[in-house]
């Protein structure tokens, strides 16, 4: 990437950081009665999907930054974990303490999960994906179809993000070569209690062999079971390692210098790691960005020059918990507070609509740009396309909005992507950007994020992955 970068006429290099990032050694999860069974904890190979079979050296199935643990309890269904699911329960007289709870994905972010059953006195955490939310219950499952099969299992961090992304050993400072650590043990935003992540197919007998309590309607999944809340009589037993290592972070950054305004930075990133082969995420979204940093190459050539500096940056390390980017921020604080204008950030693109969060200040930009920009699939301007399918499928909010409205508003942006340190740390201008809606599918964290599914399901003709 930096060569093709420096190719294309930027001065590219690679900056490295370090971070802690935790791998699996140990990874058990059994139930020891009424019927005894042991989850298996592998996405299989599909004959359909050809890099579904490299094996060897992918990241298994696990929640990164989740806490040691070997514990054996009695399961709690706890359905989404949110506080109100909590409530429910106190209102029935069930306690999770002691327990271990199992939760489906969904409505809240994973990380708050086993945050809150920690909170609630729980000693353990496995969280699901129902097919109900992400499998057949959305359509076919791979390889027929997009959406999650049996087998697939949504990896992902659990880092306390909401108080703190980065390295958890060096919160507030960039982790050099040379920085001052904390031990691991003293992270605060590690989480207190081990957490597994598994499959439909791995939580079917979970719940299956759980009693107590019928759910409630409006916790049911689509299992073929009825739901029971516990406690038990299932138990389970779930052991977890984890070799918490420090590893190195290599961030590509690329610089074309501003004609008038050199000491101004325009910067635009997209991480470029992927929990397997990533190819929608992030992967479609890092080669558009990377096509745009040619695209502005070529016109270089030509004599034309940028007014202001722009800083193209590919992070690694987002996904266990925007290490890459909230590293490089923290190094670089102080002459990103004197340059820095904007962060332009994207994560991945599919077949569909435009959408943008971000600062309000941003908000005039946005619609201008979009009212320019043509639709690859429509060949009206992607404002167009977004203002029709509001009007179709928007709240009634939303149409209301649109209808007296000559633009769009923008959303807040919340966290979960590389524009959390320049905004919430720096306080620089942010917004995130991408395409989709029409893409949907269920290989999020999978192994079967792949080349395939993408281009069967997602956007065949990658008329969405160059720049417009």
């Amino acid at each position: 990437m930096r060569d093709l970068f420096r190719s294309w006429g930027y001065e590219a290099r690679i900056d490295t950081s370090y971070t802690l990032f935790p791998t699996p050694k140990i990874r058990q999860l059994e139930l020891l009665g009424p019927v005894p069974f042991k989850a298996s904890l592998t996405e299989p190979a599909l004959k359909e999907d050809v890099t579904s079979s490299q094996l060897k050296d992918h990241l298994p199935t696990y929640n990164c930054f989740s806490a040691d643990g070997d514990v054996t309890a009695e399961l709690v269904f706890v359905n989404y974990g949110r506080p109100d699911d909590y409530e429910m329960l106190e209102k029935m007289g069930i306690s999770v303490k002691g327990k271990i709870v199992i939760v489906k994905y969904g409505q809240s972010w994973r990380g708050l999960k086993p945050k809150l059953a920690a909170e609630k006195g729980a000693i353990g955490c496995i969280i699901y994906s129902d097919p109900k939310d992400d499998g057949y219950g959305e359509g076919d499952v791979y390889p027929k179809g997009p959406f999650r099969n049996e087998n697939g299992v949504q990896r992902g961090s659990v880092l306390d993000l909401p108080v703190a992304p980065g390295d958890p050993l060096t919160n507030g400072y960039g982790h050099t070569k040379n920085a001052k650590h904390i031990n691991y043990q003293e992270a605060t935003t590690i989480m207190k209690i081990p957490v597994l992540p598994i499959s439909y197919n791995d939580a079917l007998p979970l719940l299956k062999a759980m009693g107590g309590r019928v759910a409630p309607k409006t916790w049911n999944g689509q299992l073929p079971i009825t739901y029971h809340i516990g406690p038990g009589p299932a138990k389970v037993h779930l052991k977890l390692m984890f070799d918490f290592k420090i590893e190195p972070l290599f961030n590509v950054i690329a610089v074309m210098k501003g004609s008038e305004f050199p000491d101004q930075w325009i910067l635009r990133g997209n991480h470029h790691d992927g929990w397997v082969f990533g190819a929608a995420d992030p992967v479609s979204g890092m080669v558009a960005v990377m096509e745009e940093a040619r695209a502005i190459g070529e016109l270089a050539k030509t004599g034309w020059k940028p007014k202001r500096t722009l800083v193209f940056c590919a992070w690694d390390g987002e996904e266990p918990g925007l290490l890459g980017s909230t590293e490089w921020v923290e190094t670089n604080q102080d002459e990103l507070n004197k340059k820095a204008v904007v962060y332009l950030n994207s994560d991945g693109n599919g077949r569909g609509f435009l959408s943008a969060e971000g600062s309000h200040t941003l908000e005039k930009f946005f619609n201008e740009i979009a009212r320019e920009v043509k639709d690859p699939q429509k060949g009206i301007s992607v404002s167009e396309r977004l203002r029709a399918y509001i009007k179709v499928n928007g709240s009634p909010e939303n149409k209301k909005d649109i209808q007296s409205q000559t633009g769009f508003r923008i959303g807040a942006l919340g966290s979960g992507s590389d524009y959390s340190p320049f905004l919430q740390h720096s306080g620089i201008s942010a917004m995130n950007v991408g395409f989709g809606g029409e893409d949907d599918g269920g290989e999020y964290h999978s192994i079967y994020d792949s080349f395939d599914l993408y281009t069967r399901f997602k956007d065949p003709d990658f008329l969405w992955n160059y720049p417009c």
